[in-house]
């Protein structure tokens, strides 16, 4: 299923670039057609806006020869291409074939739509996560990209997808940790659609649809309205453990799109005085909103909340490209520094209400919220650093001890929250009944779901950090001892 899907996804990107070639060009099946080299060469020399040598016939002198030069100008970029050879290419081996086009597509792809990201992540950006998040697992980008630099491959991964988070943050509680499951509702590919071209989705309609629909509807949006190629298939998203090459391959394309979008220097500056004014008035209309429901019930305090927050989510759609642009501070205008300024107090306001409104829910569903927020905030955390293996496996030790004891409660939380009677003494509902579905929906979806994968998370973190601890001690071994004792010595210090 796997190697289908990415067969798949792979041929429709190349497609969509080796249309740009002169004369264009089409790949019918991956693993034949590249056996010729020269589909090879003219997708490299589009990626590359380079001229290539190449041999114009197709005998097999010729074929290999067109190969060679790929691989060699590939290696000339200082790619790594590894178990890659060309008499597997000839023979079109599906994963090494495969394993070539991903190395291109990273490589030309995603690492240079990521490395434009990287110098963003390393300046304050603009939050919006916990603006429009009824649960509280913000975003934690700017912790995150302390660490942008590191170890490139995998930077340009986190670079992408906490892209994807932003973009997702500024719609409720979409919330995005890989470039698997994550993906499966649709609901992000809509939710980076609507901020990329507000009003061409309704996200709470989709919010009841099922998983096929919306992704269906996205990739038709995407295509239709953005001119993003179609790489995926519903069926393709829709699975237990979906592809993470075709879903980044995929997003990436949304990446390029809003890189794409240039607007005039007037334009935004005069969006960004509409921006801090509507913020002003925003601000105002909460402060008024506080004092209003001062003495009102739970239940009517939550419902005034989701009423500001339903026109709030509203309202901000027009201002959404100037409030998620990422220009570094020392390239914004005083205008959009104030801008962002006032976005700042405006989300640590609503944070602070939601905070307030979470502590006042009846008993039992203060303690579970608290619990819910508990477990979230640690599967948000990044895994610790492993340059101090002997360090790491203790903190490893204890988040494993932490989140198993955490994870103990969930059946007498999921029992206690489906069997809560949601009414008073006068028979009038404590909770607003969509509160209770987040809470649900956040047992099942953030928790439920992910429980295997971040324990397991976990554990491979804990066994990297004994592994890199077991190679520093051996590498002391690496030397002579000239008595017994030093040795015994030794073996009992381990």
């Amino acid at each position: 299923q796997r190697e289908f899907t990415q067969k798949k996804t792979f041929t429709s990107w190349i497609n969509s670039i080796l249309a740009k070639h002169t004369p264009p060009s089409v790949i019918s099946d991956l693993y034949t057609d590249i056996q010729q080299g020269h589909l090879l060469l003219d997708l490299l020399e589009v990626l590359s806006g380079q001229h290539l040598p190449r041999e114009k016939g197709f005998n097999t002198f010729q074929c290999r020869s067109n190969i060679e030069n790929a691989l060699a100008f590939l290696k000339s970029r200082s790619l790594k291409l590894i178990n890659i050879h060309v008499a597997d290419i000839i023979e079109g081996k599906p994963s090494i074939v495969l394993g070539l086009i991903w190395t291109i597509i990273f490589h030309f792809h995603i690492e240079e739509l990521a490395r434009t990201l990287a110098c963003t992540y390393n300046q304050p950006s603009l939050d919006c996560s916990s603006a429009v998040d009824c649960s509280p697992k913000a975003s934690r980008s700017a912790k995150k990209s302390a660490k942008i630099k590191e170890r490139w491959k995998i930077s340009a991964t986190k670079a992408l997808l906490l892209w994807a988070k932003e973009q997702c943050s500024l719609h409720g509680s979409i919330n995005v940790t890989d470039f698997k499951s994550s993906w499966r509702s649709g609901l992000p590919f809509l939710a980076i659609i609507q901020t990329l071209r507000p009003g061409l989705v309704d996200l709470e309609k989709a919010k009841a649809r099922s998983n096929k629909e919306n992704l269906k509807e996205a990739f038709r949006i995407a295509e239709l309205e953005l001119n993003i190629p179609r790489l995926l298939e519903p069926e393709d998203v829709d699975i237990m453990n979906p592809d993470e090459k075709s879903i980044m391959t995929y997003v990436a394309q949304f990446l390029q799109y809003s890189r794409n979008l240039l607007e005039s220097e007037e334009d935004t500056q005069e969006k960004v005085r509409e921006a801090v004014s509507w913020l002003a008035a925003q601000e105002k209309k909460l402060a008024k909103l506080l004092i209003d429901t001062e003495n009102e019930t739970y239940y009517q305090k939550y419902k005034e909340m989701m009423s500001f927050m339903e026109a709030f989510n509203q309202g901000k759609n027009p201002f959404l490209p100037v409030l998620s642009s990422k220009r570094s501070e020392a390239e914004l205008s005083e205008g959009q520094k104030q801008m962002r300024e006032e976005w700042d107090k405006l989300i640590s306001q609503i944070n602070e209400w939601k905070v307030k409104l979470d502590q006042m829910l009846p008993s039992p569903l203060d303690s579970i919220e608290a619990w819910l927020q508990e477990v979230e905030h640690l599967q948000a955390e990044d895994l610790p650093d492993l340059q101090d293996p002997f360090k790491a496996i203790f903190v490893f030790r204890e988040i494993i001890v932490i989140f198993k004891g955490l994870m103990d409660c969930f059946d007498s939380h999921l029992d206690t929250l489906q069997s809560f009677k949601n009414e008073d003494e006068k028979n009038m509902p404590l909770v607003l009944p969509e509160k209770l579905e987040e809470m649900k929906r956040r047992l099942f979806s953030n928790i439920r779901f992910t429980n295997s994968n971040t324990f397991l998370e976990y554990h491979y973190g804990l066994c990297s950090a004994i592994a890199n601890e077991v190679m520093l001690k051996l590498n002391i071994w690496d030397m002579k001892y000239g008595t017994k004792e030093s040795v015994e010595s030794l073996l009992e210090n381990w």
